[in-house]
Parts: C-alpha cells; sequence; structure tokens
C-alpha cells in the first residue's frame, strides 16, 4: 500500500476537496456520491464533467471505487485509510455523550464489574455501534486459597484477595487426589502466597516446587498444577470480553449479504480469546487506533471496522481496551473522541478501585 503522506502529496487542492466530500457523504448516509451531487456544494464554480474527470482520477489512483456501473463513487479501504489519516477532523466530545457514559459509573465505585457492564451498554448506545470492553484480571494481592472436592472429577479452587474479593473455579483434578493431598497441596500455597498477585504464582510456585520437591507429594504437586492451571492458562490474561449492543450492527443491514457479514462477525464475537488477542494490538502504542476492513484481521470477512483505545491502571500499565466495532462508514471523527474518554474513565475506575 502507497504511503499516506506521498499520496496526500500528489492530489491538488481540487482533487483533495473532492475526495474529502466523496468521503464525508459516504460516511453520513452510505450511499455512492455522483459528480452532479458535488457539483451543487461544491466551493467554486466548476462543471460536473471537471468533478467527474477528478473522481475518475482518484478512481485510478485506488480512492474511490464505482459498486455498479453508471453509479457514483465511494471510497475504497485505501481511500477510508488515508482519509483517518490525513483529512479525518476529530470532534470535540459531546456533552450529552460525556454525560451519558458518566453516568454509567454510578456511586458504588466498588461494584466495577456491574460499572464496566454499564458502561459497554451505554458506549453501544452513545455510538450506534457494537461495543466492547475486555475486563483485566484481578490483580489485588492474595490472601488465602482453598481446594473443594466437588466429586471424583471436580473440585472447586476458591481465591481469597486481600481487599475481600473472592473468586471460585472448577477443574479437573489430579485422578486418586484424596482430601489430605488436596490440604497439603492448599497448605504449601499458603505458605508461600500471601501478599502475591496472580501474576507473581507462576514463577515463585514452580520456583519452590523443584526445590522442595521432596517435602511435597506427587498428589499434592499434580493438585497445583491442574488447580492453578486453571488461572493461568495460555490466553487467559484477561477476565473476560463484555460485548454490548450486537442489534445496533443489524439496523440497516437489509441485503442478505450484509446479514451475512454480520452473522460472520457474531461468530466472532464468541471467541474471546481472539477478540483478546487482537485488542492488544492497542499495546504497540497510547491512543486511539482504527482498524478498517481486512486492517482488522479478526473481522476482515465481515466489513468492519474497530476503533480501540487502551486503558491504564494506576502504574500507567495497558490493563485492558475498550473499542466500537461498526460498517466501515463509523462517524469516526464523532466516535474517537467518544472512545478515547471512555478509556481513560475505564482506567481511572480501575486505578480508584486498587
Amino acid at each position: 500500500m502507497t504511503d499516506t503522506a506521498s499520496i496526500l502529496d500528489q492530489l491538488n487542492d481540487r482533487s483533495r476537496e473532492v475526495f474529502r466530500r466523496v468521503v464525508e457523504s459516504y460516511l453520513a448516509n452510505g450511499d455512492p456520491v455522483g459528480s452532479r451531487t458535488l457539483t451543487r456544494d461544491f466551493s467554486e464554480k466548476v462543471s460536473a464533467a471537471t468533478i467527474r474527470n477528478v473522481m475518475q482520477d482518484l478512481e485510478y489512483m485506488g480512492l474511490l471505487g464505482s459498486p455498479h456501473i453508471s453509479a457514483g463513487r465511494i471510497p475504497t479501504q485505501e481511500g477510508l485509510r488515508m482519509f483517518v489519516d490525513g483529512l479525518l477532523e476529530v470532534s470535540n466530545l459531546e456533552a450529552t455523550d460525556r454525560q451519558a457514559i458518566d453516568a454509567t459509573v454510578g456511586s458504588n465505585s466498588q461494584d466495577v464489574a456491574g460499572a464496566l457492564d454499564r458502561i459497554g451498554a451505554a458506549l453501544s448506545g452513545v455510538t450506534r455501534g457494537a461495543s466492547l470492553v475486555l475486563a483485566p484480571k484481578h490483580e489485588a494481592p492474595i490472601k488465602h486459597i482453598e481446594f473443594v472436592s466437588l466429586g471424583h472429577d471436580r473440585a472447586l479452587v476458591v481465591l481469597v484477595f486481600s481487599d475481600g474479593h473472592v473468586e471460585n473455579r472448577i477443574f479437573t483434578p489430579p485422578p486418586g487426589q484424596t482430601p489430605s493431598s488436596m490440604r497439603e497441596a492448599a497448605n504449601f500455597l499458603n505458605a508461600l502466597i500471601e501478599g502475591k498477585t496472580l501474576s507473581d504464582l507462576q514463577t515463585v510456585i514452580s520456583r519452590q516446587i523443584a526445590a522442595r520437591r521432596q517435602e511435597i507429594d506427587q498428589l499434592a504437586r499434580d493438585m497445583i498444577d491442574s488447580g492453578l492451571a486453571v488461572w493461568e492458562g495460555e490466553g487467559d490474561k484477561y477476565e473476560r470480553l463484555i460485548v454490548r449492543g450486537r442489534a445496533n450492527l443489524l439496523n440497516g443491514a437489509s441485503e442478505e449479504k450484509d446479514l451475512e457479514r454480520i452473522r460472520i462477525l457474531f461468530d466472532d464475537l464468541e471467541r474471546k480469546r481472539d477478540i483478546a488477542e487482537f485488542l492488544e494490538l492497542a499495546d504497540e502504542g497510547a491512543g486511539v487506533r482504527i482498524f478498517i476492513g481486512s486492517e482488522n484481521k479478526l473481522f476482515s470477512l465481515s466489513g468492519s471496522s474497530l476503533v480501540v483505545s487502551p486503558y491504564m491502571n494506576a502504574d500507567r500499565k495497558i490493563i485492558g481496551a475498550v473499542g466500537v466495532i461498526g460498517p466501515t462508514r463509523l462517524n469516526y471523527g464523532r466516535i474517537v473522541p467518544i472512545v478515547d474518554y471512555t478509556a481513560q474513565l475505564v482506567g481511572k475506575l480501575i486505578s480508584d478501585r486498587s
């Protein structure tokens, strides 16, 4: 793909204005734009034939395309990328949008999970797209761990954090486990983990088991491995992915091909791990990032765009992400400040909570 700046440099003022007006009209209503439509609103007096010639040049450059014969033009993916990178004017956050998002936090700052749910719903509502909130795992120091047998092939691991938060997960224990081996495993862990977070566990526990192999029964070691694997499995860096507003994507999807694309997107949204890995692209830099069409590798078949921003904790460490999914003709100028503000709000919420 040609560099955005070099393509912009090739456009004179007239070509740039034609291109900008085609893209802005398309983003506003989704319809192809014809030369006569542009002629009526153009800043200088030019003929429809002149505008048509400029549009043909822009099409030759790969910035515009014709969806149908004799139809007007719409921006290509490359054209949208150039517009977003070089010509997009980001508006200020509207007061009503700010109020709608602020209202979700409420007075109970301890209820982070509920607040994230409400923030996702509000973000979906104000953007008319599907919202994503990737929530971080609980990172408070651990106070106590317990294993509870639920049967020969099921057990419960209970984590109690120093801030009073409790998490429970079911796992498959090693064959032949006994109440004594479960107690031994819990006692071994509790002697080591107090004051440590989940992210501290893996290295500490593996080193201790290796150093004290003779002191701990093999069955208890297996119990520890099985129980901790529930928390430290690959791809389980985040607690959950909150998705709100999927129905918004159905609005205006009258054609069968549009409905099929949205069905594909819905299938993609079910794959939490894939989305978590994709949203980690936001780690490459602070601030809002925009992925258009096939640039958005996860959603390439659905023809969607993703506007996403990471959020940070009090230590300025990226711990999650907030985003909006919609058609490629999103109102980027309005949505970018909304996503940016929401990410900052979530980061503050998490920091205050911890």
